[in-house]
């Protein structure tokens, strides 16, 4: 009687890679640092413009210098859709302080979260032992972009609750209508925010497979070609987002996810593992 071996389907594979690496994930240090920081910094933030506002006088000039703080605090988490504050950030001129200290920030340290990620399966050589046993590099793409994807989201996740208790702490108003906007806005917002994070998590992918254990090369990398989508972020995610903007970045980021993951695939397949 001949002996039947189980085949390695594509579906067993991605679940066993998807699971090795939410494992490792949830397990590592950087994680918790990436997404503890990402709590603490819209605290900080609030707190301490809050703290400094107003007007300051210059002891040697005399000149008197006018510190601007957040007075809403739902202004550290976007801005409304054709309000003063989203046409100065889409333009790319006149930004001030609510229009870059947001939540748009998290997109950068999500370039730090994939990076480092990444490398370290190439500076371990535990990447190059994977591919030659068991894993093909289009299951290492998938899993890498869904996994990244939760950490992106977990941070956005994290920023959103360190807003809240620094709006609480600093005494922020909290009023959904001063700024145009409203809880299922706020709800449409958040999604939108984190449906477009597998956007960026492509693109940083592709970064860290080209530069693979080289952490300050990915990152340069990612952050000099996320710096170019940057001002695309307040567009696609207003605080006034709809069901609109929630389907726009669940599109671009399925596209992004399975046209750059190709090219992720191609990257590995034609370079070396080491």
């Amino acid at each position: 009687m001949a002996t039947e071996f189980e085949r390695n389907h594509f579906k067993k594979r991605l679940t066993s890679m998807l699971k090795v690496d939410l494992r490792r994930m949830f397990t590592t240090p950087l994680f918790y640092i990436m997404v503890g920081a990402s709590l603490v910094v819209p605290i900080l933030i609030l707190v301490m413009t809050t703290m400094m506002a107003g007007p300051t006088t210059d002891p040697t000039t005399g000149e008197v210098t006018v510190i601007e703080s957040f007075t809403n605090v739902w202004q550290i988490i976007s801005s409304a859709s054709g309000s003063a504050q989203s046409t100065d950030a889409s333009a790319g001129a006149g930004m001030d302080m609510m229009a870059m200290c947001n939540m748009n920030l998290i997109y950068f340290a999500v370039a730090v979260l994939v990076c480092l990620f990444v490398a370290d399966d190439f500076r371990s050589g535990y990447a190059k032992n994977l591919f030659t046993v068991r894993a093909k590099k289009t299951d290492y793409v998938i899993s890498k972009t869904l996994v990244c994807f939760v950490g992106g989201a977990s941070m956005i996740l994290g920023f959103f609750i360190g807003a809240m208790l620094g709006g609480g702490i600093a005494g922020l108003s909290f009023d959904l209508s001063s700024v145009g906007s409203s809880v299922g806005g706020i709800v449409m917002c958040l999604l939108a925010k984190m449906l477009l994070i597998s956007v960026f998590v492509s693109i940083f992918l592709i970064m860290s497979v080209v530069a693979k254990q080289k952490v300050w090369l990915s990152i340069l990398l990612s952050l000099g070609v996320g710096m170019f989508l940057f001002m695309m972020i307040p567009m696609m995610t207003p605080l006034n987002a709809t069901l609109l903007h929630v389907i726009l970045c669940l599109a671009g980021g399925a596209l992004f996810s399975v046209g750059l993951g190709a090219v992720s695939n191609v990257i590995l397949k034609k370079t070396s593992l080491i």
